[in-house]
C-alpha cells in the first residue's frame, strides 16, 4: 500500500515536471513546490475527481470520455491555486498539461506495472 503511493507520488512528480518543461505557461519556483504540487494533485485527483466524474457523467458518456481531460484541466487549475509557486498562464494551457500528464501517468504505470510481474 506503502509502496505504491511512493510511485504514484514519483509518477505525478514526473508527470507535472514533464508538462512544464513542454509548455512555458506551466512552471513551478522551485523543485520543493513541484513536489509539494505532486502530494496536492494526488490528494485532489483521489477526492475531488471521482466527485467530479459522477456529476458530468451524462457529459461524459455524450464525448465518449473526453470530458475527463476537461476535469483534469480543472483539477490542475485547483492544485495551482492552492500551491503557492505553481503556475499555470491559462485554462489553454491547463488542457494542453492535462494531455501530457494523463499520457506520462499512463506510461509510466503501465511501465512500471510490467516491471513488477
Amino acid at each position: 500500500m506503502m509502496k505504491n503511493l511512493i510511485i504514484r507520488f514519483f509518477i505525478n512528480a514526473s508527470a507535472l515536471w514533464l508538462a512544464s518543461a513542454f509548455f512555458s505557461g506551466f512552471h513551478f519556483d522551485t523543485t520543493s513546490t513541484l513536489l509539494i504540487s505532486a502530494i496536492v494533485f494526488g490528494i485532489l485527483n483521489a477526492v475531488i475527481k471521482p466527485i467530479l466524474i459522477i456529476f458530468t457523467l451524462p457529459i461524459n458518456i455524450l464525448t465518449l470520455g473526453l470530458f475527463t481531460i476537461i476535469i483534469n484541466a480543472i483539477i490542475l487549475e485547483l492544485a495551482s491555486y492552492w500551491v503557492n509557486g505553481f503556475y499555470l498562464d491559462g485554462f489553454v494551457t491547463a488542457i494542453l498539461a492535462a494531455l501530457v500528464i494523463s499520457f506520462v501517468s499512463i506510461v509510466l504505470s503501465s511501465f512500471l506495472s510490467e516491471s513488477n510481474n
